[in-house]
Protein backbone atom coordinates (compact mmCIF):
# COMPACT_ATOMS: atom_id res chain seq x y z
CA UNK A 1 0.00 0.00 0.00
CA UNK A 2 1.71 3.27 -0.99
CA UNK A 3 2.06 6.35 1.75
CA UNK A 4 -0.35 8.10 0.09
CA UNK A 5 -3.09 5.89 -0.30
CA UNK A 6 -2.35 4.61 3.48
CA UNK A 7 -2.67 8.61 4.46
CA UNK A 8 -6.43 8.99 3.32
CA UNK A 9 -7.43 5.85 4.76
CA UNK A 10 -5.65 6.93 7.93
CA UNK A 11 -8.01 10.11 8.25
CA UNK A 12 -11.02 7.79 8.11
CA UNK A 13 -9.83 4.89 10.11
CA UNK A 14 -8.68 7.45 12.34
CA UNK A 15 -12.36 8.79 12.94
CA UNK A 16 -14.08 5.38 13.33
CA UNK A 17 -11.64 4.48 15.83
CA UNK A 18 -11.89 7.27 17.92
CA UNK A 19 -15.73 6.90 17.83
CA UNK A 20 -15.34 3.67 19.23
CA UNK A 21 -13.05 4.52 21.93
CA UNK A 22 -15.34 7.28 23.19
CA UNK A 23 -17.91 4.74 23.46
CA UNK A 24 -16.22 2.36 25.09
CA UNK A 25 -15.00 3.78 28.95
CA UNK A 26 -11.32 4.77 29.40
CA UNK A 27 -9.02 3.61 32.10
CA UNK A 28 -8.58 5.92 34.87
CA UNK A 29 -6.69 3.81 36.99
CA UNK A 30 -3.45 1.60 35.72
CA UNK A 31 -4.30 -1.74 34.90
CA UNK A 32 -1.69 -4.33 35.75
CA UNK A 33 -0.96 -7.37 38.33
CA UNK A 34 -0.84 -7.27 41.84
CA UNK A 35 0.72 -9.10 44.28
CA UNK A 36 4.27 -10.51 46.00
CA UNK A 37 4.87 -13.12 43.59
CA UNK A 38 4.68 -13.20 39.97
CA UNK A 39 6.16 -15.77 37.22
CA UNK A 40 7.49 -14.11 33.80
CA UNK A 41 8.20 -15.78 30.62
CA UNK A 42 9.89 -14.24 27.54
CA UNK A 43 8.58 -15.41 24.28
CA UNK A 44 8.34 -13.85 20.79
CA UNK A 45 4.96 -12.53 19.35
CA UNK A 46 3.84 -10.09 16.93
CA UNK A 47 2.53 -6.72 17.39
CA UNK A 48 0.43 -4.58 15.30
CA UNK A 49 0.87 -1.07 13.79
CA UNK A 50 -1.78 1.71 12.85
CA UNK A 51 -0.19 1.31 8.93
CA UNK A 52 -0.93 -2.24 8.75
CA UNK A 53 2.28 -3.59 9.23
CA UNK A 54 2.89 -6.64 11.80
CA UNK A 55 5.89 -6.52 13.77
CA UNK A 56 7.69 -9.23 15.25
CA UNK A 57 8.71 -8.68 18.75
CA UNK A 58 9.73 -10.23 22.09
CA UNK A 59 8.15 -9.56 25.61
CA UNK A 60 7.94 -10.59 28.99
CA UNK A 61 3.92 -12.43 29.52
CA UNK A 62 2.69 -13.53 32.65
CA UNK A 63 3.07 -17.62 32.47
CA UNK A 64 0.24 -19.48 30.97
CA UNK A 65 -0.45 -16.23 28.64
CA UNK A 66 0.86 -14.28 25.67
CA UNK A 67 3.86 -11.93 25.62
CA UNK A 68 3.12 -8.80 25.77
CA UNK A 69 4.42 -5.25 25.09
CA UNK A 70 5.04 -3.70 27.32
CA UNK A 71 5.23 -6.41 29.79
CA UNK A 72 3.09 -6.71 32.35
CA UNK A 73 2.81 -3.75 35.15
CA UNK A 74 3.68 -4.84 38.08
CA UNK A 75 1.38 -3.01 40.78
CA UNK A 76 2.73 -3.44 44.06
CA UNK A 77 2.99 -2.40 48.14
CA UNK A 78 5.69 -0.47 50.00
CA UNK A 79 7.54 -2.72 52.43
CA UNK A 80 6.47 -6.39 50.66
CA UNK A 81 8.83 -8.57 49.83
CA UNK A 82 9.04 -9.09 46.11
CA UNK A 83 9.60 -12.28 44.22
CA UNK A 84 10.03 -12.61 40.25
CA UNK A 85 10.37 -15.98 38.44
CA UNK A 86 11.56 -15.53 34.69
CA UNK A 87 11.50 -18.45 32.10
CA UNK A 88 12.93 -18.07 28.51
CA UNK A 89 11.02 -19.55 25.60
CA UNK A 90 12.41 -17.36 23.23
CA UNK A 91 14.18 -19.25 19.73
CA UNK A 92 17.81 -20.19 20.71
CA UNK A 93 19.21 -17.76 18.77
CA UNK A 94 17.95 -15.07 21.24
CA UNK A 95 20.53 -16.12 23.72
CA UNK A 96 19.46 -15.40 27.34
CA UNK A 97 17.38 -13.23 29.00
CA UNK A 98 17.19 -11.29 32.31
CA UNK A 99 16.00 -8.68 34.11
CA UNK A 100 17.29 -5.35 36.03
CA UNK A 101 15.09 -3.91 38.98
CA UNK A 102 16.51 -0.19 38.90
CA UNK A 103 16.07 1.10 42.35
CA UNK A 104 15.79 -1.96 44.10
CA UNK A 105 18.37 -4.10 45.42
CA UNK A 106 17.91 -7.87 43.85
CA UNK A 107 19.41 -10.72 45.24
CA UNK A 108 19.26 -13.12 42.09
CA UNK A 109 18.98 -17.72 41.90
CA UNK A 110 19.21 -19.81 39.45
CA UNK A 111 20.07 -19.90 35.37
CA UNK A 112 23.63 -18.95 34.27
CA UNK A 113 25.88 -15.66 35.22
CA UNK A 114 25.69 -12.54 33.31
CA UNK A 115 27.35 -9.72 32.79
CA UNK A 116 24.66 -7.55 35.04
CA UNK A 117 22.50 -10.37 36.86
CA UNK A 118 21.34 -14.14 36.60
CA UNK A 119 20.08 -14.98 33.02
CA UNK A 120 18.24 -17.74 31.68
CA UNK A 121 18.51 -19.70 28.55
CA UNK A 122 16.72 -20.32 26.08
CA UNK A 123 15.42 -23.76 26.85
CA UNK A 124 11.42 -23.13 28.31
CA UNK A 125 12.59 -24.48 31.28
CA UNK A 126 15.55 -22.73 33.50
CA UNK A 127 14.48 -20.65 36.07
CA UNK A 128 15.99 -17.56 37.44
CA UNK A 129 14.86 -16.02 40.29
CA UNK A 130 14.78 -11.97 41.35
CA UNK A 131 13.86 -11.07 45.24
CA UNK A 132 13.74 -7.81 46.48
CA UNK A 133 12.20 -5.44 49.18
CA UNK A 134 9.55 -2.54 47.81
CA UNK A 135 11.02 0.25 50.00
CA UNK A 136 10.12 3.35 48.57
CA UNK A 137 6.99 4.24 46.41
CA UNK A 138 7.11 5.92 43.06
CA UNK A 139 7.46 4.78 39.61
CA UNK A 140 10.18 2.10 38.34
CA UNK A 141 11.33 0.56 35.00
CA UNK A 142 12.39 -3.31 34.65
CA UNK A 143 14.20 -4.66 31.68
CA UNK A 144 16.47 -6.96 30.63
CA UNK A 145 19.95 -6.64 31.42
CA UNK A 146 20.93 -8.90 28.64
CA UNK A 147 22.49 -7.45 25.33
CA UNK A 148 19.86 -4.07 26.08
CA UNK A 149 20.84 -2.44 23.08
CA UNK A 150 18.59 -5.33 21.13
CA UNK A 151 16.55 -6.73 23.68
CA UNK A 152 15.51 -3.49 25.23
CA UNK A 153 14.53 -2.46 21.76
CA UNK A 154 12.51 -5.93 20.76
CA UNK A 155 10.03 -5.64 23.85
CA UNK A 156 11.52 -6.67 26.71
CA UNK A 157 10.63 -3.77 29.33
CA UNK A 158 7.59 -3.17 31.92
CA UNK A 159 6.86 -0.79 34.59
CA UNK A 160 6.45 -1.27 38.21
CA UNK A 161 4.38 1.18 40.55
CA UNK A 162 4.66 0.91 43.93
CA UNK A 163 2.17 2.26 46.42
CA UNK A 164 2.90 3.86 49.39
CA UNK A 165 2.24 2.29 53.01
CA UNK A 166 -1.35 2.59 54.16
CA UNK A 167 -2.30 3.51 50.72
CA UNK A 168 -6.24 4.78 50.29
CA UNK A 169 -7.34 4.42 47.14
CA UNK A 170 -10.59 6.97 47.54
CA UNK A 171 -7.91 9.64 48.68
CA UNK A 172 -5.08 8.04 46.82
CA UNK A 173 -1.37 9.33 46.98
CA UNK A 174 1.36 8.54 44.85
CA UNK A 175 4.06 9.05 47.12
CA UNK A 176 2.11 9.00 50.73
CA UNK A 177 2.75 12.92 50.58
CA UNK A 178 -0.25 15.20 49.95
CA UNK A 179 1.71 16.87 47.67
CA UNK A 180 1.34 13.57 45.47
CA UNK A 181 -2.58 13.78 45.87
CA UNK A 182 -4.45 12.73 42.46
CA UNK A 183 -7.99 12.13 41.13
CA UNK A 184 -6.91 10.11 38.18
CA UNK A 185 -3.27 8.25 37.40
CA UNK A 186 -1.83 7.01 33.66
CA UNK A 187 1.10 5.60 32.68
CA UNK A 188 3.18 6.86 29.72
CA UNK A 189 5.58 4.40 29.10
CA UNK A 190 7.90 5.69 25.73
CA UNK A 191 9.31 3.80 24.02
CA UNK A 192 10.58 3.15 19.57
CA UNK A 193 11.57 0.28 16.99
CA UNK A 194 13.75 -0.38 14.09
CA UNK A 195 11.64 -3.22 12.31
CA UNK A 196 14.71 -3.85 10.60
CA UNK A 197 16.33 -4.74 13.83
CA UNK A 198 13.37 -6.66 14.63
CA UNK A 199 12.78 -8.20 10.75
CA UNK A 200 16.69 -9.72 11.39
CA UNK A 201 15.77 -11.02 14.84
CA UNK A 202 12.94 -12.86 13.25
CA UNK A 203 14.71 -14.53 10.33
CA UNK A 204 17.49 -15.25 12.60
CA UNK A 205 19.80 -13.36 10.65
CA UNK A 206 22.96 -10.97 12.24
CA UNK A 207 21.57 -7.97 13.84
CA UNK A 208 24.01 -4.75 13.66
CA UNK A 209 21.98 -2.53 16.71
CA UNK A 210 24.64 0.71 15.51
CA UNK A 211 22.83 1.23 12.53
CA UNK A 212 19.27 1.88 15.09
CA UNK A 213 17.09 3.79 13.18
CA UNK A 214 13.66 3.92 14.69
CA UNK A 215 9.78 4.53 12.20
CA UNK A 216 7.68 3.18 15.15
CA UNK A 217 7.07 5.22 18.67
CA UNK A 218 4.72 3.47 21.26
CA UNK A 219 3.14 5.22 24.44
CA UNK A 220 2.35 2.05 26.45
CA UNK A 221 2.91 -0.08 23.68
CA UNK A 222 0.80 1.25 21.12
CA UNK A 223 0.79 3.62 18.58
CA UNK A 224 -1.83 6.79 17.93
CA UNK A 225 -4.23 6.03 17.13
CA UNK A 226 -4.65 2.68 18.65
CA UNK A 227 -3.64 4.22 22.01
CA UNK A 228 -6.94 5.88 22.41
CA UNK A 229 -8.41 2.57 22.10
CA UNK A 230 -9.88 0.26 25.29
CA UNK A 231 -6.93 -1.30 27.45
CA UNK A 232 -7.55 -4.89 26.80
CA UNK A 233 -9.26 -3.95 23.26
CA UNK A 234 -9.23 -8.09 21.75
CA UNK A 235 -7.96 -6.88 18.17
CA UNK A 236 -4.21 -5.77 19.93
CA UNK A 237 -3.99 -9.02 22.02
CA UNK A 238 -0.29 -8.78 22.39
CA UNK A 239 -0.47 -4.52 23.30
CA UNK A 240 -3.28 -4.63 26.25
CA UNK A 241 -2.35 -0.94 27.29
CA UNK A 242 -3.92 2.15 26.23
CA UNK A 243 -3.66 5.56 27.18
CA UNK A 244 -6.78 8.08 26.84
CA UNK A 245 -6.12 10.62 29.74
CA UNK A 246 -9.92 11.86 31.13
CA UNK A 247 -9.95 14.45 33.74
CA UNK A 248 -12.25 17.03 35.22
CA UNK A 249 -12.08 20.52 35.62
CA UNK A 250 -9.57 21.18 38.65
CA UNK A 251 -8.98 17.45 39.29
CA UNK A 252 -5.40 16.29 39.82
CA UNK A 253 -3.71 13.90 36.77
CA UNK A 254 -0.85 12.07 37.56
CA UNK A 255 1.24 11.23 34.80
CA UNK A 256 3.65 8.46 35.33
CA UNK A 257 6.12 8.41 32.58
CA UNK A 258 9.28 6.06 31.60
CA UNK A 259 11.87 6.58 29.44
CA UNK A 260 11.57 2.87 28.26
CA UNK A 261 13.77 2.95 24.78
CA UNK A 262 17.38 3.86 23.88
CA UNK A 263 15.89 7.74 22.67
CA UNK A 264 15.10 10.88 24.83
CA UNK A 265 11.35 11.58 23.99
CA UNK A 266 10.11 15.31 24.73
CA UNK A 267 6.62 14.52 25.74
CA UNK A 268 4.46 17.62 25.27
CA UNK A 269 0.66 18.41 26.79
CA UNK A 270 -1.81 20.90 25.73
CA UNK A 271 -3.60 22.85 27.61
CA UNK A 272 -1.60 23.60 30.92
CA UNK A 273 1.87 22.97 32.58
CA UNK A 274 2.38 19.67 34.92
CA UNK A 275 4.23 20.56 37.95
CA UNK A 276 7.00 17.57 37.90
CA UNK A 277 7.09 15.95 41.70
CA UNK A 278 9.47 12.83 41.45
CA UNK A 279 12.00 11.23 39.50
CA UNK A 280 13.30 8.05 39.38
CA UNK A 281 10.89 7.08 42.48
CA UNK A 282 12.22 9.95 44.55
CA UNK A 283 9.65 12.68 45.84
CA UNK A 284 11.58 16.08 44.78
CA UNK A 285 11.92 17.23 48.16
CA UNK A 286 14.69 18.85 50.21
CA UNK A 287 14.22 16.78 53.37
CA UNK A 288 12.08 13.83 54.19
CA UNK A 289 8.55 14.41 54.84
CA UNK A 290 8.87 17.90 53.65
CA UNK A 291 6.99 17.16 50.59
CA UNK A 292 8.25 18.04 46.66
CA UNK A 293 9.07 21.59 47.58
CA UNK A 294 11.81 21.15 44.83
CA UNK A 295 8.90 20.07 42.51
CA UNK A 296 8.81 21.94 38.83
CA UNK A 297 6.45 23.44 36.51
CA UNK A 298 7.39 22.64 32.84
CA UNK A 299 5.16 22.08 29.39
CA UNK A 300 7.35 19.56 28.16
CA UNK A 301 8.89 16.74 30.19
CA UNK A 302 12.16 15.12 28.82
CA UNK A 303 11.85 11.83 29.53
CA UNK A 304 15.60 9.98 29.59
CA UNK A 305 16.24 6.22 28.63
CA UNK A 306 15.60 4.52 32.20
CA UNK A 307 14.06 7.61 33.57
CA UNK A 308 11.03 7.90 35.19
CA UNK A 309 8.76 11.03 35.88
CA UNK A 310 5.90 11.40 38.14
CA UNK A 311 3.61 14.90 36.82
CA UNK A 312 0.61 16.17 38.23
CA UNK A 313 -1.44 17.92 35.33
CA UNK A 314 -4.47 19.86 36.09
CA UNK A 315 -6.88 22.51 34.33
CA UNK A 316 -9.48 24.63 35.08
CA UNK A 317 -9.97 26.80 32.26
CA UNK A 318 -8.09 29.54 34.27
CA UNK A 319 -7.47 32.94 32.58
CA UNK A 320 -8.73 32.31 29.07
CA UNK A 321 -10.98 35.71 29.28
CA UNK A 322 -14.37 34.05 28.87
CA UNK A 323 -16.77 31.89 30.48
CA UNK A 324 -16.06 27.99 29.73
CA UNK A 325 -19.66 26.94 30.74
CA UNK A 326 -21.60 30.06 28.86
CA UNK A 327 -23.03 31.05 31.45
CA UNK A 328 -24.85 34.39 31.34
CA UNK A 329 -24.63 37.51 33.85
CA UNK A 330 -27.49 39.30 35.40
CA UNK A 331 -28.08 42.74 36.97
CA UNK A 332 -30.85 41.06 39.47
CA UNK A 333 -31.41 37.74 40.43
CA UNK A 334 -34.67 36.41 42.09
CA UNK A 335 -35.33 37.53 44.59
CA UNK A 336 -35.79 40.71 42.87
CA UNK A 337 -35.69 44.29 44.35
CA UNK A 338 -32.27 45.93 45.04
CA UNK A 339 -32.34 47.41 41.42
CA UNK A 340 -35.25 49.17 41.88
CA UNK A 341 -34.38 50.20 45.76
CA UNK A 342 -37.22 47.74 46.94
CA UNK A 343 -35.15 45.36 48.72
CA UNK A 344 -31.29 44.81 49.41
CA UNK A 345 -28.55 42.90 47.62
CA UNK A 346 -29.19 39.36 48.72
CA UNK A 347 -26.87 36.37 49.44
CA UNK A 348 -27.74 35.09 45.76
CA UNK A 349 -26.47 38.36 44.01
CA UNK A 350 -22.61 37.46 43.88
CA UNK A 351 -20.05 38.80 41.31
CA UNK A 352 -18.14 36.49 41.01
CA UNK A 353 -15.51 38.03 38.72
CA UNK A 354 -15.36 41.49 40.44
CA UNK A 355 -16.83 43.61 37.06
CA UNK A 356 -19.63 44.80 38.65
CA UNK A 357 -22.23 42.78 37.20
CA UNK A 358 -24.01 40.38 39.42
CA UNK A 359 -23.76 36.52 38.08
CA UNK A 360 -27.27 34.23 37.16
CA UNK A 361 -25.78 31.42 38.38
CA UNK A 362 -23.74 30.09 40.26
CA UNK A 363 -20.07 28.61 40.28
CA UNK A 364 -19.58 25.47 38.62
CA UNK A 365 -17.25 22.97 40.93
CA UNK A 366 -13.14 24.77 40.67
CA UNK A 367 -14.53 27.08 38.03
CA UNK A 368 -12.25 29.88 37.58
CA UNK A 369 -14.12 32.94 39.01
CA UNK A 370 -12.90 35.89 38.00
CA UNK A 371 -14.40 34.51 34.42
CA UNK A 372 -17.89 33.58 35.75
CA UNK A 373 -20.10 34.93 33.09
CA UNK A 374 -17.72 36.43 30.73
CA UNK A 375 -18.65 36.24 27.16
CA UNK A 376 -17.41 34.23 24.39
CA UNK A 377 -14.42 36.83 22.97
CA UNK A 378 -15.79 36.32 18.78
CA UNK A 379 -18.34 35.67 16.82
CA UNK A 380 -18.12 31.89 15.72
CA UNK A 381 -18.71 31.78 11.82
CA UNK A 382 -21.68 30.23 10.31
CA UNK A 383 -22.01 26.68 9.88
CA UNK A 384 -21.72 26.96 6.40
CA UNK A 385 -18.84 28.61 6.46
CA UNK A 386 -16.12 26.47 8.22
CA UNK A 387 -14.99 22.70 7.97
CA UNK A 388 -15.92 20.35 11.16
CA UNK A 389 -13.49 18.49 13.15
CA UNK A 390 -14.62 15.09 14.40
CA UNK A 391 -14.19 16.35 18.00
CA UNK A 392 -16.70 19.24 17.78
CA UNK A 393 -19.66 19.56 19.52
CA UNK A 394 -20.89 22.39 18.15
CA UNK A 395 -20.29 24.78 20.93
CA UNK A 396 -17.71 26.57 22.64
CA UNK A 397 -18.65 25.93 25.74
CA UNK A 398 -18.21 22.72 28.31
CA UNK A 399 -20.31 20.30 28.53
CA UNK A 400 -22.52 21.37 25.71
CA UNK A 401 -23.84 19.14 22.62
CA UNK A 402 -24.79 21.99 19.55
CA UNK A 403 -26.70 21.40 16.88
CA UNK A 404 -24.40 20.35 13.91
CA UNK A 405 -24.92 19.31 10.21
CA UNK A 406 -26.15 15.68 9.61
CA UNK A 407 -22.69 13.31 9.36
CA UNK A 408 -20.69 15.59 11.28
CA UNK A 409 -18.75 15.80 14.42
CA UNK A 410 -20.02 12.84 16.53
CA UNK A 411 -17.05 11.76 18.15
CA UNK A 412 -17.23 14.08 21.50
CA UNK A 413 -19.44 12.40 23.53
CA UNK A 414 -19.92 14.39 26.55
CA UNK A 415 -19.18 17.79 25.17
CA UNK A 416 -15.37 17.60 26.21
CA UNK A 417 -12.23 19.67 25.36
CA UNK A 418 -9.66 17.44 23.63
CA UNK A 419 -5.89 18.78 24.09
CA UNK A 420 -3.58 16.62 22.07
CA UNK A 421 -0.83 14.99 23.73
CA UNK A 422 2.29 14.00 21.88
CA UNK A 423 6.07 13.81 21.29
CA UNK A 424 7.63 17.19 20.45
CA UNK A 425 10.19 15.52 18.16
CA UNK A 426 7.56 15.85 15.26
CA UNK A 427 8.79 13.12 13.37
CA UNK A 428 7.49 10.77 16.43
CA UNK A 429 4.05 11.52 15.61
CA UNK A 430 4.10 9.71 12.33
CA UNK A 431 4.01 5.65 11.70
CA UNK A 432 6.68 5.14 9.55
CA UNK A 433 7.06 8.54 8.02
CA UNK A 434 3.11 8.67 7.85
CA UNK A 435 0.93 10.99 9.88
CA UNK A 436 -1.06 10.88 11.92
CA UNK A 437 -0.05 8.17 14.39
CA UNK A 438 2.99 7.39 16.82
CA UNK A 439 3.51 8.61 20.16
CA UNK A 440 0.45 10.34 20.37
CA UNK A 441 -2.81 10.67 22.20
CA UNK A 442 -5.39 12.50 23.38
CA UNK A 443 -6.38 13.87 26.96
CA UNK A 444 -9.99 14.93 27.40
CA UNK A 445 -11.13 17.40 29.85
CA UNK A 446 -14.84 16.32 30.38
CA UNK A 447 -17.48 18.25 32.15
CA UNK A 448 -17.81 18.08 35.97
CA UNK A 449 -20.39 15.05 36.52
CA UNK A 450 -19.15 13.34 33.56
CA UNK A 451 -18.32 9.44 35.02
CA UNK A 452 -14.38 8.72 34.37
CA UNK A 453 -13.96 5.09 36.05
Amino acid sequence: MSKMVYAAQAAGVAVALVLCVLIVPSQAVIPGVTGNSFNLTARAGYLSAPDGATIYAWGYGMDGGLMQYPGPTLILQQGATVTVRLRNELPPGAGNVSILFPGHSVTASGGVAGLFTQEAPPDGVTTVTYTFTAAQPGTYTYYSGTKPDLQVEMGLVGAIIVRPAGFNPSAPKAYGHEDSRYDHEYLFLLTEMDPEINNCSEIGAGVDTTTFFPVYWFINGRSAPDTMFPAGAPWLPHQPYNCMPRMRPGEKLLMRMIGGGRDLHPFHYHGNNALIIARDGRLLESAAGVGADLAVSNFTIAVAPGETVDAIFEWTGANLGWDIYGHEQDIDNEPLGWSDGTAPKGPEDVDHNDDGVFDSVPLEANEYAPDHGKPFPVMLPEQQEVAFGGQWSGSPFLGVLDALPPGEGGLNRFGGYFFMWHSHNEKEMTTNDVFPGGMMTNCIIEPPGTPIP
